[in-house]
């Protein structure tokens, strides 16, 4: 039982936009005043002994309206999270209008994303514990048209950072009176995640299901939705890892898309390339994501692959080798650009 045959059902698509918070526009401003107090609130909260968690919810950003409970910005309470290096950044560094500009940001326990979707797995955290975290460097942002809300200051837009970790950080945990990045180019949007844009990306993105489910492996399931929306087979592993809208497209779309992947030679193939087997049914059809060659001879790889009966695995494979299972071709995702 390799992959799901078709599109998931209605109901478990991405959750629709949320609807602002009581007040109006003036809500989409946040007061630089606001995020000041903020900063010297949440040292004396810790002095006293009160856990942040319950001071209104400071520094980690829940979507505004009714629902925000189901899709509230992850805390730092699971282990999957990575460690994030801190990154020093001198007193007189600028914000700066090229393709790495540089923020500052407020506050405690960011989690930054896997896609630009908040309900995409943790890659990160920025500003965990106190200064050597505070900025961030990004070169573009994503409109995803689901408004983010952190007391009175909300964004719809989240940023693609390049530093001090790669992923995407709610807008709202910059400090700025914008509800976007000034001077940084914005990408796709219409509420759907995009591509991260680059190999390591995207094998960084297939790693965290080795681990998510509490510290196991992602179980395997045609039917069922994983918590960052994506299908729980071959093809929704492969569609999360690529950053395509939840809760996937199939293991023939990813071979036949031309939006999505070309095909390639064998002898083409580099880190976070595809071997699909496209034919036959649901039973039969398979994807694994290609990570390295492990000898000259190229006589095997080690690939990531979500798999019947397992679950996510990083393992050596041979599909589309001579010897090997001769259904499956090699194919690029097209976001690599090459």
């Amino acid at each position: 039982m390799y992959e799901h045959s078709s599109t998931h059902p209605a109901d478990s698509t991405t959750p629709t936009d949320h609807t602002a918070a009581a007040g109006g526009p003036a809500e989409h401003r946040r007061s630089p005043f606001r995020r000041a107090v903020v900063r010297r609130v949440l040292p004396a909260v810790a002095a006293a002994g009160l856990g942040v968690t319950g001071f209104a919810g400071f520094a980690h950003g829940t979507p505004a309206g009714p629902s925000a409970g189901a899709t509230k910005l992850t805390r730092d309470t699971a282990a999957t999270a990575t460690t994030v290096s801190a990154r020093t950044t001198g007193a007189g560094s600028v914000r700066q209008a090229a393709a790495a500009a540089d923020f500052p940001t407020w506050g405690t326990r960011w989690v930054v994303h896997a896609t630009a979707d908040t309900g995409s797995p943790a890659v990160g955290m920025i500003n965990k514990s106190a200064p050597g975290q505070d900025r961030i460097t990004a070169d573009y942002q994503v409109d995803t048209g689901r408004k983010v809300c952190e007391g009175s200051a909300c964004s719809t837009f989240m940023a693609h950072l390049t530093g001090p970790v790669t992923g995407f950080l709610s807008v709202v945990a910059v400090d700025i009176p914008q509800d976007r990045l000034p001077g940084v180019p914005v990408q796709g949007g219409g509420g759907q995640p995009q591509p991260g844009g680059s190999r390591q990306e995207m094998l960084n993105r297939a790693a965290t299901w080795l681990t998510a489910n509490n510290g196991s492996q992602v179980p395997y399931s045609q039917a069922k939705i994983w918590k960052d929306g994506y299908r729980q087979d071959c093809s929704g592993y492969a569609s999360m890892a690529l950053g395509l809208p939840t809760p996937g497209t199939n293991t023939v779309g990813l071979a036949t898309d031309r939006s999505i992947t070309r095909p390639i030679a064998l002898g083409e193939l580099k880190p976070g390339d595809l071997l699909i087997d496209a034919a036959g049914d649901n039973n039969n059809r398979h994807v694994v994501i290609f990570e390295k060659w492990n000898n000259d001879a190229h006589s095997s790889y080690t690939a990531y692959e979500q798999r019947g009966g397992h679950g996510t695995d990083h393992r050596t494979l041979t599909y589309g080798l001579p010897g090997g299972d001769a259904e499956f071709k090699p194919y690029r995702p097209v976001t690599f650009g090459d």
